[in-house]
């Protein structure tokens, strides 16, 4: 095989699907930045509560890059487990209600992490078909049986839950690419009906839901780098599943542990979530997203559009406003369901979130009928 020819026929057919990707730079700070020359207001990030810029996160990063130095130069269970590192872990795991937690690279290690050390020829993993590329990849890797059921289709599991023996349940809280919400609490009491594991994705929970898990046995994953601003994943749980992953995780076991900088500034973080300051800047967030899309329960805001073509037009006449919304192509999302994704922050303006409901509206009138928010 000629593998540049190879290459080529490739990229060729993605871009003829309407598919390409490219990097570009954005340089940013907060919600505004430049790309390519341009000014414009970011509605493209998951930085949900704006903390990638407070002042607080920022120190935390700086004090401990000053203390530890710019890595930690190994895998922790080696030398490269700093006392922020840990510090964090305790944290996490108070704020979750769990005895323990783990600190990953990010959360699509701390996915795999999960989904690869409890796996076995023994078991199943029911995984909801809309979960993130993190779950869907972790399931593939794992030597478990998988089973994919369909999008919230709870009385489906049900039935088949009855008929397994040794199960996990895996599922996002908020869903990444539709911003809609898992039903929690149901699942929890599915699997405590089964003794089932629950393994929950809370990434982009920062509005809820915030199930109650007593009495299930259940791993709750996380990421630093939403919400809270920084850069890693977690896993929180009851100390011996935590055991589990720190003997049996190899994303956790054979990767260099997170640098200081990212373990100090997600503590801070994590601090100023559980703060007054902390709760304010979540009301502000849930004001906003009613404000764009009423009766919305995340900050994750579809416009679908459908076709991938335009709804890179649509991104396109968006740039040219100012407002930086990326267009969600296959495989992202299904085919015929290309959207614009707007992700909505704290930090926006209300003036911010007027020139985005203007350009929304412009776009949508131009291209007819779309579906915004959890009406997609």
């Amino acid at each position: 095989m000629n593998w540049s020819e190879w290459a080529a026929e490739s990229n060729g057919s993605v871009r003829a699907d309407g598919r390409w990707r490219s990097v570009r730079d954005l340089d940013a700070f907060g919600t505004t930045g430049t790309r390519d020359g341009r000014e414009v207001v970011s509605f493209a990030s998951n930085d949900y509560l704006g903390l990638t810029a407070h002042p607080r996160v920022i120190e935390g990063a700086r004090e401990a890059l000053e203390r530890w130095g710019s890595g930690s130069g190994s895998a922790r269970l080696i030398a490269g487990s700093r006392p922020v590192h840990s510090q964090l872990e305790q944290e996490l795991a108070a704020w979750k209600n769990s005895g323990a937690s783990l600190l990953f690279p990010n959360g699509f290690a701390a996915n795999l992490g999960v989904l690869t050390a409890f796996e076995g020829p023994d078991v199943t993993i029911f995984s909801d078909e809309r979960n993130h590329a993190s779950i869907v990849d972790g399931c593939r890797m794992s030597r478990a049986r998988v089973v994919v059921f369909d999008h919230l289709d709870y009385d489906g599991l049900a039935r088949e839950l009855a008929k397994t023996a040794s199960a996990i349940v895996v599922t996002d809280t908020v869903f990444s690419m539709d911003g809609d919400l898992a039903d929690a609490e149901r699942l929890a009491g599915l699997c405590r009906r089964h003794d089932a594991l629950l393994v929950v994705d809370e990434a982009h929970a920062v509005l809820g839901p915030h199930p109650d898990l007593t009495g299930v046995t259940s791993l709750r994953v996380g990421t630093l780098s939403k919400f809270l601003g920084a850069m890693g994943g977690f896993v929180a749980g009851e100390r011996d599943l935590i055991d589990v992953l720190v003997n049996r995780a190899r994303p956790f076991i054979f990767t260099t542990a997170s640098s200081p900088a990212d373990a100090g500034a997600g503590l801070a973080a994590l601090r100023v979530l559980r703060s007054d300051e902390g709760r304010s800047l979540v009301a502000r967030l849930e004001t906003l997203v009613q404000r764009v899309a009423a009766g919305h329960t995340s900050p994750i805001v579809p416009v679908v559009i459908g076709d991938e073509h335009e709804a890179m037009k649509a991104a396109a006449a968006l740039l040219d406003r100012g407002l930086l919304i990326p267009a969600i192509r296959p495989p992202s999302v299904a085919p015929g369901t290309s959207r614009l994704r707007v992700t909505l922050s704290s930090a926006h303006t209300d003036a911010q979130v007027d020139a985005l409901l203007a350009g929304i509206e412009e776009v949508a009138g131009r291209l007819g009928e779309t579906s915004v928010g959890n009406r997609a």
